[in-house]
This record gives C-alpha cells, sequence and structure tokens, in this order.
C-alpha cells in the first residue's frame, strides 16, 4: 500500500521498469474500484478505469501522467492508501 499523495509518481517509476506485457493494477482499500495500467509497447499503455465509472483509456507516456491524476481524483476521491499490485497482461486478454 502506498500514499496517496505519492502513488502518481510511485506508480510512473514503476511502469518505466516494468516489462512490455505486465503492468499495476491500483486498487481502493476495500477493493471495489480500480485502475489497471498496462504497458504493451516501449511507449504506450492501455489504461482501464473500472469504478464510479468504466472506460479505457490508450496513451502514450506523456499523456498517461495527465490521465492518471485525473483518474486517481474520480476513483478515489476519500482515500488516503492505495493497493498497487503487479499484473500480467496474459490473465486479463478479455478486458
Amino acid at each position: 500500500m502506498i500514499d496517496k499523495a505519492s502513488a502518481l509518481e510511485t506508480v510512473l517509476l514503476k511502469l518505466k521498469k516494468v516489462p512490455v506485457g505486465l503492468g499495476l493494477d491500483m486498487r481502493t482499500y476495500k477493493r471495489d474500484r480500480s485502475v489497471l495500467i498496462l504497458r504493451t509497447g516501449e511507449d504506450t499503455y492501455v489504461v482501464i478505469e473500472d469504478g464510479f465509472e468504466q472506460a479505457r483509456f490508450d496513451e502514450n507516456s506523456k499523456s498517461l501522467k495527465k490521465v492518471l491524476k485525473r483518474l486517481l481524483k474520480k476513483e478515489f476521491p476519500r482515500s488516503n492508501k492505495i493497493r498497487v499490485y503487479e499484473v500480467d497482461g496474459k490473465d486479463l486478454q478479455g478486458v
């Protein structure tokens, strides 16, 4: 679990180290809302929002920070801690 205040920087640093095909799953403390980020290429990511709204975004590394900042505010408005899990893209083919 990481602090919400430092979540954006921490997640972006972890995503740079994640190999293509893997990603990160950010969830609330109760695990009822999530933001999933999968690395699909050297500079491309898929962001899947599953919480108050369901959406899918195809982003590059430049626009990823802006999208994540907006999603953190929307999906985790009262959270102080955020759970971060590493996920394998092969397990999520239907998403």
